[in-house]
């Protein structure tokens, strides 16, 4: 993306460059066009949410003064900085010609996805359009769907209809006790066709009484193109063609993101599985397999021959497992990575995702979606024990889970204390709970773990590892940690016993400061942020004989989002330092008190105006390497 600069709204100078280092969101808008406030209202959504999943949004108001935008973005609560563009000069130098764009751009400057304006006309409802595809293009959870979640299958809505041919009603209970195919197409769509041929070629091969009854909407056309066009190219083959002409069937069942849009739906009425889109190297197998399965055959394994097939594939036969490993935070691994800009970085790809750097595996460039988290095949192997046999009789993955559970990113890890939470088995316990239960205890999984650094060993205080490491504690000495006590007495809690865990020394823990203490004074070494409190007990550790190598935590050689991230995070929350997360890498590096200079006390990095201006560069690439040279 075009770097560019200049003052927003309220006066403030902006740089593009000021997005770069995490995801951004850059809404182009001219105040005066039809699709602008739609497309306002659905950024307003999702704004709430950049905090959260680590994202950026920045405006450019084009064309009208800035009093038109100041008062637009007033109306339509947009709380982000808004440049100035009335004179055109952004919109020139990134090449826009649409008075509405939405562009997506990722932490390294590059255009990840672009969306135009919906104007109110064209659709019922055009917020809802825009902000479906940002949640989807950004990774943020649904507000709404139709798609079986931690097993559960959502019951298909009822829908009454008219058939486009003689415009006679339908009602979506003449279906009941037989399970259908429920396809929205465009008539003139090719992947759409690509999609019906399919149907149309693999049907007959089901039994006649039990295979599913296709059920098309077209959502768009008259009716005489439409019958015309399926002829044409003989795919007039399903009795039952429906008109949604008034988008109700498309509100009904949540068809806003384009098509085609394929649900699956059982005898008993409820949605088994839902196609977005049509891929022909992989719908075909897949929808294949889950056809046979509703009209209650063996489903064919349509398994990759020489690659991975994604769990997807799993699921068709192995539904209930898929429905546990859900349960898991195995199943969400990659949206760790979107949150942290690190998707595509190759030293963290490989443990969240399928058949990294393997044939057939996940790849960055294309992205494969479908091999995206720690799905089936990365502990049962490629095609699991049906094309990797010697994993059929295996009952121990202590070596799998060590593959990427190592002490660089996985502090503490213990295979016998970790296997109950992705074991199938004990998450099958949970299936009966409701769907909401199911998203509590999945949402617990995720929160940091707070037993990471050993608890056998006594805490001794900062003081007696000074004789050793000097130069660390002379450092350690003059940074906040050494005087979190003093943030306290400034606000009068430091007899505040909950922020004293964390202001403290191994609060309440043996040597640790004590939870009766009445004078912090009386116990100095500890009314504070000491070594112990990162690297763990020295109990062990400073004895004449003891050994050094082993007994307390190094951090030199840990992944700072995967490890420090989760020693940082006990007190660095959400709650008492929001953001923390997203920011862990640079504030660790301000303060590393090792053989390598913080970064707080190296030369100080040179203000905006040091910098190269938009006029010097000519993108935000460009002005990112820029920066990092000059510090």
């Amino acid at each position: 993306m075009p770097a560019f600069e200049g003052l927003t709204l309220d006066g403030q100078p902006f740089a593009a460059s000021d997005l770069l280092g995490r995801r951004a969101l850059v809404f182009f808008f001219n105040p005066t066009a039809p699709e602008a406030g739609p497309a306002a209202e659905a950024v307003a959504r999702i704004a709430s949410q950049r905090g959260a999943h680590n994202f950026a949004i920045a405006g450019v108001a084009l064309g009208a003064g800035g009093s038109a935008a100041r008062d637009f973005a007033q109306k339509h609560g947009l709380d982000f900085p808004i440049v100035d563009d009335g004179a055109g000069s952004v919109a020139a130098r990134v090449g826009l010609r649409a008075p509405v764009a939405l562009l997506g751009v990722d932490s390294d400057g590059y255009v990840i996805f672009y969306h135009g304006g919906v104007a109110p006309g064209d659709v019922p409802d055009a917020v809802s359009v825009v902000e479906t595809q940002l949640r989807e293009s950004l990774r943020l959870p649904a507000t709404s769907g139709l798609e079986p979640t931690l097993g559960q299958r959502p019951a298909a809505p009822a829908f009454t209809a008219r058939t486009l041919a003689t415009n006679e009603p339908f009602e979506s209970s003449s279906l009941r006790g037989r399970p259908f195919v429920l396809i929205f197409f465009l008539y003139t769509c090719p992947h759409c066709h690509h999609a019906l041929e399919f149907l149309r070629d693999t049907l007959p091969e089901l039994s006649e009484e039990t295979r599913p009854q296709v059920v098309g909407v077209s959502v768009h056309g008259s009716a005489d193109a439409v019958k015309a066009e399926l002829a044409k190219d003989g795919l007039d083959f399903f009795p039952t063609l429906l008109s949604d002409s008034d988008f109700a069937l498309r509100t009904a069942y949540g068809v806003i993101a384009g098509v085609p849009d394929i649900f699956l739906v059982d005898a008993q009425g409820q949605i088994a599985t839902r196609v977005q889109g049509w891929r022909d190297d992989r719908d075909p197998a897949l929808v294949k397999m889950w056809l046979a399965k509703l009209a209650g055959q063996q489903p064919p394994m349509l398994l990759h021959a020489t690659g991975y097939s994604g769990s997807e594939a799993c699921a068709v036969c192995h539904e209930n497992e898929n429905a546990t490993w859900q349960l898991t935070t195995h199943a969400t691994a990659f949206d760790t990575l979107v949150r942290h800009s690190a998707s595509t970085k190759t030293e963290c790809v490989g443990c969240h995702v399928d058949g990294w750097q393997k044939p057939g595996g996940y790849t960055i460039s294309p992205p494969a979606r479908h091999l995206e988290n720690v799905g089936c095949e990365t502990c049962h192997g490629r095609g699991g024990p049906h094309l990797s046999p010697e994993f059929a009789k295996k009952t121990d993955y202590a070596d799998v889970c060590a593959t990427c559970h190592d002490q660089k990113h996985s502090l503490g890890f213990d295979y016998a204390t970790f296997l109950p939470r992705i074991s199938h088995a004990e998450n099958a316990k949970l299936a009966a709970l409701p769907l909401a239960e199911k998203q509590k205890i999945l949402a617990q999984r995720g929160q940091p773990r707070s037993n990471l650094l050993p608890t056998t060993a006594a805490y001794v205080g900062s003081n007696a590892c000074q004789s050793c490491h000097a130069a660390e504690f002379e450092t350690w000495s003059k940074q906040p940690h050494a005087r979190s006590l003093a943030s306290l007495e400034s606000k009068g809690a430091s007899d505040n016993h909950t922020c004293l865990a964390c202001h403290t020394t191994a609060y309440g823990r043996p040597g640790g400061f004590p939870k009766d203490a009445k004078l912090p004074a009386d116990h100095a070494d500890l009314a504070r942020v000491g070594c112990e409190s990162c690297h763990g007990p020295g109990g062990d550790h400073i004895g004449p004989d003891a050994a050094r190598v082993g007994t307390i935590v190094s951090l030199t050689d840990k992944c700072g989002t995967c490890v420090i991230l989760q020693i940082c995070g006990t007190c660095h929350d959400d709650v008492n330092d929001p953001g923390f997360e997203f920011e862990v890498e640079k504030k660790v590096e301000a303060q590393k008190h090792g053989t390598k200079p913080p970064a707080a006390m190296q030369a100080p990095v040179p203000d905006s105006a040091a910098l190269p201006s938009a006029n010097q560069v000519g993108s935000l690439e460009h002005a990112f390497a820029t920066a990092d040279e000059q510090g």
